[in-house]
């Protein structure tokens, strides 16, 4: 008989023992002897380089253990927003998840954020309260912020029995006497025990019905009833843990097989035309790329997750995102950094292909000749930039091929270069992220300095303005002669029209004006910024049948605009951002004094629970260390998202600030 299979999720806030717990559940299945700690570099989560010397998750780790004939593959992803690519993915790619809870630090903004996640894909989950050791845990005062703070039925399924360093051992909910409990914990028992089974009965109407008449439920009905709800997703119960001392560690791995659900009980799957693969391993073939990243020795490993249908070596599989087809020689299975190679991945199975560079985070793999395309995951725009500068002429060479290695590891980082700055700019999900790039970087032999990137202003005018501008020169047969009038008018975006009647210009020469006019919008009278919202109009001129030329025309045209531009009152423009935080609602008036001193408009603030969201425009320039800031103002406990917003008016008492420094540059230069 063919065993069950558990893909199960560990997320949670940065900080919040994830790994840890990923630890003792190796002990406490067998798969390990001894636990590895975080702080010594020697989890079998956290084995890259990056990790160790930083002391938290960067991608998340692959572990695979046995417990009861069930196979259980835990994926941790990081608590870092940072790495969101990493904990959407290793979400995406589960079943169901252990969403861990710090018992000192209650629900934070990671949390909350995993928990959205986990929502969104109709996950079941178990509330894994860890740190119970800890001095100043209070499992009860956690429990009842998760209940006001996350979505959905949260229950208590086990007691601890004492908290810090105290804590002991659980007490079975639904099991446990209590005459079986010290008398200090049977109050607590006998409420912990009303309230669960308040919430398992919400989840079945017949069991509900005969609760309402009076009828006493019996207590193996009653935990059916549980693992039922747990595995359908219709109800979150509490388990308090040690992941350092592993007290509570075994009953949650029971927990695991027995409640979540396996591979093949998540139901029919669809893709994005409507069709539907059953998670079976007779099912027509088809997976997805989680995860990509690139080893030194022996390259490109694409992570995926087979959801239905069982994949051999030498299989054909059809990229139906890309149109392409592969033909893996070879299939992994991982677990912390060790590839195992197997004879097939069968549904529900989380596997290794690699050295094929057509596979990248997202990308759906099918049979083909029964090809489905599933949705891809979704990723957020980064929110944080910084400027590269090679150190050397060889790092300067060598940074185009590194950075296409970082992109095809990480989808959300961007790099290009700033065609108004000429800068080279890395974006990310924040300054952890572009940090951990930029060091990834030096491992492959390029080094460079980050800097705060260039703000690309523009400018703009806000009065109508005319002017001529006249192109004659004679300096022997031919001469040059262009003469146009022009008239600017304020406007959004650039429009460029004719005016001219009576054939006073040909119409073959409006076009060279077009050009001189781009020409001189390129470079506002300011500060040399290029200019926009501009309306231009062609009111009248003057050619000659000899002497005129699309030259002089362009050259006429350019003079124009400049000669018009002064006296339509030009202004310079900066770039602002529609910033959106989500932080406990304990720090809003620090983030409103925050924001106000980097000249922001709040548009509105939504509270969430324990949690608000404040969303505000802000000048982009206002924005270029937030997310350092923000982790400061908030103890790490905010996150943050920026999409561009256009453009608006500089205040005049910076405006000049910004024109005598891009002049005296000039000056310089």
């Amino acid at each position: 008989m063919e065993r069950a299979v558990r893909i199960v999720s560990v997320a949670g806030h940065s900080g919040a023992g994830k790994t840890t717990l990923s630890e003792a559940l190796l002990v406490a299945a067998g798969a390990l002897t001894r636990a590895g700690r975080v702080e010594d570099g020697t989890t079998q989560s956290d084995h890259t380089d990056a990790e160790k010397a930083h002391g938290f998750s960067i991608s998340t780790g692959v572990l695979r253990l046995t417990h009861r004939d069930t196979d259980l593959t835990l994926l941790d992803t990081p608590g870092y927003a940072d790495f969101v690519r990493e904990i959407r993915g290793g979400i995406r790619a589960a079943d169901s998840a252990l969403i861990v809870v710090s018992a000192v630090s209650g629900v934070e903004v990671g949390t909350e954020r995993v928990w959205a996640t986990a929502d969104r894909f109709a996950m079941p989950r178990v509330v894994v309260m860890s740190k119970m050791d800890r001095d100043r845990a209070h499992f009860h005062a956690v429990l009842a912020d998760l209940r006001v703070s996350l979505k959905g039925p949260v229950a208590a399924a086990f007691l601890p029995l004492g908290e810090g360093p105290d804590f002991q051992g659980v007490v079975d909910v639904l099991g446990a006497s209590p005459d079986e409990v010290p008398g200090d914990l049977r109050p607590a028992l006998r409420e912990a025990r009303g309230a669960l089974t308040d919430a398992i009965v919400e989840t079945d109407d017949a069991l509900m019905n005969r609760y309402l008449e009076g009828e006493e439920i019996g207590t193996e009905e009653l935990r059916a009833a549980f693992l039922r709800a747990v595995h359908a997703g219709t109800l979150y119960p509490v388990v308090p843990v040690s992941g350092e001392t592993g007290v509570g560690v075994p009953e949650l791995l029971n927990l695991m097989v027995d409640g979540l659900r396996s591979a093949q009980e998540r139901g029919v799957l669809t893709g994005l035309d409507g069709q539907t693969r059953e998670p079976v391993p007779d099912a027509p073939a088809s997976a997805r790329v989680w995860r990509v990243s690139v080893d030194p020795f022996v390259g490109k490993l694409a992570y995926i997750r087979v959801w239905s249908g069982t994949v051999r070596p030498g299989d054909t599989l059809r990229n139906t995102t890309r149109g392409v087809d592969v033909k893996p020689a070879h299939l992994y299975v991982v677990s912390g950094k060790e590839l195992t190679e197997v004879p097939e991945l069968r549904a529900g199975m989380i596997g290794v292909l690699t050295k094929l560079p057509d596979l990248h985070t997202g990308d759906t793999l099918a049979d083909p000749a029964n090809p489905i395309e599933y949705d891809p995951l979704v990723l957020p725009d980064p929110a944080h930039t910084v400027a590269l500068f090679p150190k050397t002429r060889q790092d300067e060479d060598r940074l185009g091929t590194a950075m296409a290695r970082l992109l095809e590891e990480d989808p959300t980082l961007r790099f290009a270069r700033e065609p108004q700055t000429g800068e080279l700019l890395l974006a990310g999900m924040g300054d952890m992220h572009t940090a951990i790039a930029v060091e990834k970087l030096a491992g492959l032999g390029v080094n460079v300095e980050t800097r705060t990137p260039q703000i690309p202003y523009r400018e703009t005018i806000r009065a109508s303005s005319q002017a001529q501008g006249k192109h004659k020169k004679q300096s022997g047969g031919h001469g040059q002669y262009g003469d146009c009038h022009l008239r600017l008018d304020p406007g959004t975006g650039t429009a460029f029209r004719s005016e001219v009647v009576g054939g006073a210009i040909p119409g073959k020469y409006l076009p060279s004006i077009e050009k001189g006019v781009a020409d001189a919008m390129g470079k506002g009278p300011l500060a040399g910024y290029p200019m926009q919202d501009v309306h231009v109009a062609v009111t009248h001129g003057s050619y000659h049948d000899v002497d005129s030329s699309d030259l002089a025309f362009r050259t006429a045209g350019a003079l124009a605009f400049r000669n018009a531009v002064e006296g339509a009152r030009p202004t310079l423009l900066e770039p602002v951002m529609q910033l959106r935080v989500r932080a406990p609602a304990q720090f809003t008036g620090d983030l409103i004094g925050d924001l106000q001193t980097r000249r922001a408009r709040v548009q509105g603030m939504e509270p969430e629970g324990t949690v608000i969201t404040v969303t505000a425009v802000v000048p982009q320039s206002e924005l270029q260390t937030y997310s350092a800031d923000l982790r400061s103002l908030t103890g790490d406990r905010g996150a943050f998202s920026v999409k561009p917003l256009g453009y608006q008016d500089l205040p005049e008492h910076l405006a000049k600030k910004v024109i005598e420094a891009r002049r005296s540059a000039a000056a310089a230069g």
